[in-house]
């Protein structure tokens, strides 16, 4: 019997990461499933579903000896299930305004609140800005329509928050 785990890695960002991790797991006996990876700041992060015949013990052995020469940290945890579960966005809203304290918050608290389900979010702070201009794009699905979540961007406008909604699902085009 096959078992799932959700493995999340992050280590200084080098070349041939990706490449080094999933040929060492993949010549393990290792199955790769869904994943995200990407670079934050000087860090490269990997969050990866892993299907592996064996237990969680022996699995982190193979981790160790893959990550351990490339200095990434890792944390294993096994998981019920690992089939693909396939979630489009309904909208894609992009969010611009001066960096500042609680600025996530801000602005996923009333989306939140207006029916937005996050399935990603990536932010970022301009470094050619003297501004310091936050970015934060996501995408989401709703479950109480367009209406609200216009409303929320109105009111984060109001705050200096400026924003691009884009409807991606034809029903809130």
């Amino acid at each position: 019997m096959k078992n799932w785990f959700m493995l999340s890695l992050v280590g200084l960002d080098q070349p041939s990461i990706v490449a080094k991790l999933s040929a060492g797991l993949c010549k393990s006996g290792c199955n790769l499933g869904d994943s995200t990876m990407g670079r934050l700041g000087k860090y490269f992060t990997i969050m990866l579903m892993v299907e592996y015949e064996g237990n969680k013990s022996s699995l982190d052995d193979i981790i160790a000896s893959v990550c351990d020469p490339l200095n990434l940290d890792s944390h294993l945890v096994q998981i019920e299930d690992g089939s693909a579960q396939d979630f489009e966005p309904d909208v894609r809203i992009s969010l611009f305004t001066e960096d500042r304290m609680g600025v996530v918050e801000d602005v996923t608290v009333p989306l939140a609140d207006a029916g937005l389900n996050i399935l990603h979010l990536e932010s970022n702070l301009s470094e050619d800005s003297e501004s310091g201009t936050y970015y934060i794009h996501l995408e989401g699905t709703l479950s109480k329509g367009l209406p609200p979540i216009n409303q929320v961007l109105e009111k984060l406008e109001d705050k200096g928050i400026k924003s691009h909604l884009i409807p991606v699902n034809a029903q809130f085009s």
